[in-house]
């Protein structure tokens, strides 16, 4: 598979990368033998990038992940984790629901300070059971997640001290690169103002229906040689199963105007003979900005048919039939969109 740079470093990663939330158990179980059959049928498509967190599962993604590519030739693959919420152990049966099913008995505590993550680091390396991690992601940090009151102060807590965190941490070796893991634009455009970013994980807002990211910060991106890793691609899922009852769109029932829109896309990319997955997967792929697009699944079977539809490339002229059903993200307000 090929690979793209991260922003100005050395690191490349593969176009296509594998996202773990679904090991740790969203929104349904997964027991461990499908977890590897998955991250095996990831490593035989030919991704090389993984994506995971301690979030997933509360411990539970990043446990499996580690266990995976330990057994994976030294130097042959790429791994991002992500710092911001430290997991402190419960007791059996009281962890809260967080959509995760069967997840470790633990809870998880916000801190972005300079402490929390490199405490966050360490317990992550235990995880895994590796000794290499190559990005760091700054998780959900931002408006969509905190409400702009309780944001104000994690991102003053993030710049202040923070930040110096990852800078240390990438000045000495123990990774090559970081940046944010986040589901909003402007979170990443305040950040950017502040700081030298290698790369933003980006969810859902550059995908073939949301177009938030392109007015600001694309242009932000190229001026600065930050690269994006784009996730959520399919919106939730619609932009895979089309607007069948029950989809979904930025984790919420997908509105009138979103079916609409969803339902028109549809029946361009049967006119042109392929899934709409097809093109809301590749389209990301068409900016250089963007160094690859993540796919998180539990199921072998949805890996494989996510892979059998990234080639061949589309032709370009089809994406501008796609233009006039496109959306930008409402502004956020004072409160979290989700919590």
């Amino acid at each position: 598979m090929k690979t793209r740079k991260i922003g100005k470093t050395k690191l490349e990663v593969t176009e296509i990368s594998f996202g773990a939330a679904a090991l740790g158990g969203l929104y349904r179980a997964c027991p461990r033998e499908q977890a590897m059959d998955t991250l095996q049928a990831a490593w035989d498509s030919g991704i090389r990038y993984f994506d995971v967190a301690p979030w997933y599962g509360l411990g539970l993604a990043e446990r499996r992940v580690g266990d995976f590519l330990r057994d994976q030739p030294d130097g042959s693959y790429m791994l991002s984790t992500k710092v911001g919420r430290l997991l402190r152990p419960v007791p059996t049966g009281t962890v809260p629901d967080y959509s995760y099913v069967d997840p470790l008995s633990f809870d998880a505590d916000y801190d972005y300070s300079y402490d929390g993550i490199m405490r966050s680091v360490e317990f992550s390396y235990a995880r895994l059971g590796l000794n290499r991690i190559d990005i760091l992601y700054v998780h959900d940090i931002g408006v969509y997640t905190h409400g702009a009151a309780k944001n104000a102060v994690h991102q003053k807590q993030f710049l202040d001290s923070g930040v110096k965190a990852l800078e240390e941490l990438k000045s000495s070796g123990a990774i090559s690169a970081f940046g944010l893991g986040v589901n909003e634009v402007p979170v990443c455009l305040d950040v950017m103002h502040h700081a030298d970013l290698d790369c933003i994980l980006l969810a859902g807002r550059y995908t073939l229906l949301d177009r938030s990211a392109v007015a600001e910060l694309l242009p932000l991106c190229r001026q600065k040689g930050t690269s994006l890793v784009v996730g959520g691609v399919f919106n939730s899922g619609i932009l895979a199963t089309g607007p069948v009852p029950g989809s979904h769109f930025d984790y919420m029932p997908a509105t009138d105007d979103v079916l609409a829109k969803v339902g028109a896309m549809e029946a361009i990319a049967k006119s042109h003979g392929v899934p709409l997955a097809a093109p809301a997967l590749q389209f990301p792929l068409r900016d250089p900005v963007v160094a690859s697009v993540l796919i998180g699944t539990a199921k072998a079977s949805s890996l494989k048919r996510n892979m059998e539809i990234v080639e061949p490339r589309l032709a370009d002229e089809i994406y501008g039939e796609f233009e006039p059903y496109t959306l930008v993200a409402p502004p956020l307000g004072a409160e979290a969109v989700r919590v």
